[in-house]
């Protein structure tokens, strides 16, 4: 996990060398400097987890130094540091987005204790942004295609209404997209969005976590006023399509969301009856060729920003290559390839060539995969946060179940991709 960094702003030179020597031991990057010209040239320069900021400096102030890097764009938390502040001074600078203040003469037990709660609340608010981020992305429906445009109608005219929904179309042709996107835009947005995988479910096993138990809470239970969404439907068991019409016909608070094959033929009555009052069909890629472009180039800018990585070009010829594909995936094969692209090819510019063989490219040699990862602990990191984060993608952003599912604590992967 990379070391988070620190920049320490005092004029006093002591303080600053105590403090580095500190916090260096503590495992902080960190950097010092003696006036507020220099934090606000150090802060524009690098990006910066927390700022120990002086609040009196020659030249520009700690509130005038606090203000400019703010300013800038900078997300530090920022930690004042002052022999006398006064109140008008803690006003000011809780204002501008100071975190805290700690007093001189320092306690190093205090100023370590403010600064980890600062990054602390750091972290906290970049896994809510990252989480907000990833939910914007699940339920946006991408493409300028006749196809995508109908689909965003069609989704509006169902979210504004309280009719059961029943999204059809190809494995990774964005039918959860859809669904969630109805739930999100709709009047249930703030209530329980609860995800039954029906494809996953056994007659036996089944109808113990969908209905109540011993316990009195089955999945089924968790919708009241929500939204229930029934992945793939149809692959239930007729057995537990009966029960699940049964239980439904009983609830009239719950609003129904489903997703089933292009053509549902294993959806059968009563339940068919229930979910299938309003239908949207999704379009797979090879109907709407002239969205592939936007949405491998909307992948990878994503993508990079999820792994911290630089930003990789699609060459006209690689766009070329996947507009030509038929993508049997649809759009989540398109982005796997995309994503596979970003992590291993080392070039700034992703070249037909790189595609794999099915696309027309020669795909990455052995050689190549090594390329991006200087050493062993390098290409370890890259690989865990490229599997966390698909796991964590494939949970819909579920931290407790993506967990079990990798095999570490809620802890570990919270740490790992904080």
């Amino acid at each position: 996990m990379t070391r988070e960094s620190i920049l320490v702003v005092d004029d006093e030179p002591g303080v600053r060398s105590m403090l580095e020597a500190i916090l260096k031991d503590e495992g902080y990057g960190v950097t010092a400097v003696g006036t507020g010209e220099a934090g606000v040239a150090a802060a524009a320069a690098g990006a910066f987890d927390a700022v120990l900021l002086d609040v009196w400096l020659p030249g520009i102030d700690g509130i005038e130094t606090l203000s400019r890097v703010k300013s800038q764009g900078s997300d530090a938390e920022v930690v004042m540091i002052s022999g006398h502040s006064t109140i008008e001074t803690a006003v000011k600078a809780t204002k501008l987005g100071a975190f805290d203040f700690v007093e001189k003469p320092l306690s190093l037990e205090k100023t370590l204790l403010v600064l980890r709660n600062a990054l602390r609340q750091r972290r906290l608010e970049k896994r809510n942004r990252s989480l907000l981020d990833q939910l914007t992305r699940d339920t946006e429906i991408l493409g300028e295609s006749e196809a995508a445009r109908r689909v965003r109608r069609e989704a509006a005219a169902a979210a504004a209404s309280e009719a059961a929904v029943l999204v059809c179309g190809e494995v990774g042709s964005g039918r959860e997209t859809v669904a969630r996107h109805v739930h999100s835009t709709s009047r249930r947005a703030e209530q329980a969005f609860v995800h039954v995988a029906c494809g996953s479910l056994g007659e036996s096993v089944g109808g113990a976590s969908l209905f109540d138990t011993e316990a009195g809470k089955g999945r089924l239970a968790l919708a009241e006023r929500g939204s229930l969404f029934l992945e793939d439907v149809d692959a239930l068991p007729r057995e537990l399509q009966d029960a699940l019409a049964a239980w439904l016909s009983g609830h009239s608070d719950v609003r129904v969301i489903a997703t089933a094959a292009a053509d549902p033929a294993g959806l059968r009555s009563p339940l068919r009856e229930l979910v299938d009052v309003v239908r949207i069909r999704t379009a797979p890629l090879r109907e709407r060729r002239e969205d592939i472009a936007f949405l491998a180039t909307r992948f990878l800018r994503d993508l990079a920003r999820e792994y911290g990585r630089q930003e990789k070009k699609l060459s006209a010829d690689a766009l070329a290559a996947l507009t030509r594909h038929d993508w049997t995936g649809n759009v989540r094969a398109l982005r796997n390839v995309v994503e596979r692209a970003l992590l291993l090819v080392p070039a700034d510019e992703i070249r037909a060539s790189d595609l794999p063989p099915e696309l027309g490219g020669a795909g990455l040699a052995a050689e190549d995969l090594y390329a991006p990862f200087p050493t062993l602990a390098a290409g370890l990191e890259a690989f865990t946060g490229y599997f966390l984060r698909r796991v964590l993608r494939e949970h819909q952003g579920d931290v407790e179940s993506a967990a079990r599912a990798a095999g570490i604590s809620s802890a570990a992967l919270r740490e790992r991709l904080g």
